[in-house]
């Protein structure tokens, strides 16, 4: 048996089961009015009652306006759901189903292993108001569908990505050897769910409020604070991550990391502005992400020492911080708790890293 559409249309389900006799209805063609539905979940019923999905969008799946088809030559009735309507037993919703959407050798067939679910549960739960096909597309509507067992896409849920942290600075040698040759190969290796990556532009610097100002002393001069600015009003202007990302290798690659800004976002990002991305850096909006860095780091538990300072999972110790140095790959790999990647397979030997003492 097949199904054209596996979304319910409530005037079918409130159809089935009323007939003499106990027997369902001729079944009537149904679809949505021309006339958009109302808004927030709303249908109106007979007196003036209203009944109320507990999820808005689903009056716009037809729930509420509904017409049928009627001889020929007189115009469609519009009608409206019952008042107090509740959700169907099993047996009538697969009732509704071969009644409101006859076969059709094109349609997919119906799982079986969800409709057994389905019939072996009795009753739908109130909160599983989504249609069959839905079931499996994520663990929320699974669950509160009962049909978790049933799914072999979620049979072995998805593990939390790795967090990494890096506070850095944008002229330090070992922040941007470590930056290069190890976080961004590894993002590149490994599948977005695997690793997550937050960037802090900030490292050893200091700042003080000068009548209202903060100003910004650095370790590698006024150049690297230009750098720091840079690339936290690029992370502020791109807002996504797999975009500045690259942004940022390119220009911690390349011979100076505040003179190739342009040059690599012609590269990697070209629907950014440059313009505006300076003029960040040399304007309040620039201070005020300084700012913020320099918060972020100052709250480091323990305080940082020197830089590149890898935080992972919330946690810093010398010897992550020495595992992340030398291969940062191979950590995430062991560290990652779900499926191992491709890329994990094989990981080189661990190598001795550097740093920039405060």
């Amino acid at each position: 048996m097949t199904f054209r559409n596996w979304s319910v249309p409530e005037e079918a389900v409130t159809a089935v089961g009323v007939g003499v006799g106990g027997r369902a209805p001729k079944p009537k063609r149904q679809s949505c009015a021309p006339k958009p539905p109302p808004p927030h979940g709303t249908c109106y019923g007979t007196a003036g009652m209203v009944w109320r999905h507990p999820q808005p969008h689903v009056s716009q799946r037809c729930w509420c306006h509904m017409r049928r088809s009627v001889a020929p030559g007189r115009k469609g009735v519009r009608r409206r759901v019952q008042p107090g309507f509740k959700s169907p037993s099993w047996d009538r919703l697969v009732s509704a189903l071969a009644l409101s959407h006859p076969a059709d050798p094109m349609a997919p067939a119906v799982p079986l292993a969800l409709l057994a679910v389905g019939l072996g549960l009795g009753l739908a739960l109130p909160s599983c108001d989504y249609p069959t096909h839905l079931w499996c597309s994520s663990r929320e509507i699974a669950v509160a569908c009962q049909a978790e067992s049933h799914c072999a896409n979620l049979a072995h849920p998805t593990a939390a990505p790795v967090q990494l942290s890096l506070y850095y600075e944008s002229l330090c040698p070992a922040c941007r050897g470590f930056l290069v040759q190890q976080l961004f190969t590894t993002w590149l290796l490994l599948p977005v769910e695997v690793l997550n990556i937050t960037l802090v532009p900030y490292g050893n610097a200091q700042e003080r409020n000068v009548s209202g100002k903060w100003q910004f002393q650095c370790q590698h001069g006024s150049e690297e604070c230009l750098g720091n600015m840079l690339q936290a009003c690029l992370m502020h202007e791109a807002q996504n991550f797999t975009t500045y990302f690259p942004v940022i290798f390119c220009m911690e690659s390349g011979s100076s990391a505040t003179k190739n800004l342009k040059a690599c976002l012609q590269l990697y990002a070209p629907q950014l502005d440059a313009g505006r991305i300076t003029a960040c850096a040399q304007g309040e909006l620039g201070a005020a992400l300084m700012h913020r860095n320099a918060q972020l780091t100052d709250a480091l538990d323990p305080p940082h020492q020197y830089v590149p300072w890898v935080v992972i999972n919330g946690k810093h110790t010398d010897e992550l911080q020495a595992q992340a140095q030398s291969s940062l790959l191979r950590l995430v790999c062991q560290l990652y708790q779900g499926d191992k990647p491709e890329a994990c397979e094989d990981t080189e030997s661990p190598k001795p890293g550097a740093v920039c003492r405060r």
